[in-house]
């Protein structure tokens, strides 16, 4: 079965770091760099929002604007892992994080919930002093 397991979510002091981690199971086999993957994030009473994205190769990125020079998402096919290096963390980045893989052409970069394959279960940040 195709999952996708997040970790790395906690409580932070404002300016502090966190590096989530969101690993997909076996049943990816080899196909996993087939997959965009994105970090989307829900904050309590609001809808679920695109935070980042990163193609099929790890060669193109894209961000929400308010995270832009402070979060970092990486990959690592091998080991079919996708990464979000978040520094100077705010209270408004307090949300469940989610990621989620897309199934999608090389180069391709979707930002937009609609189409994603595949969700993990999503771990929980929370920024607050």
């Amino acid at each position: 079965q195709v999952q996708l397991v997040e970790s790395g979510g906690g409580l932070v002091q404002p300016g502090e770091s966190l590096r989530l981690s969101c690993t997909g199971s076996a049943a990816f086999g080899d196909t996993f760099s087939n997959y965009a993957m994105g970090w989307f994030r829900q904050a309590p009473g609001k809808e679920r929002e695109f935070v980042a994205v990163i193609s099929r190769a790890g060669t193109v990125t894209d961000y929400q604007a308010s995270v832009k020079r402070r979060f970092s998402i990486s990959r690592h096919n091998a080991r079919n892992t996708v990464y979000l290096q978040m520094n100077n963390l705010r209270p408004e980045d307090t949300a469940i994080y989610y990621c989620a893989a897309r199934n999608t052409i090389t180069g391709a970069i979707p930002t937009s919930l609609a189409g994603y394959d595949y969700w993990g279960q999503g771990t929980r940040v929370t920024v607050s002093s």
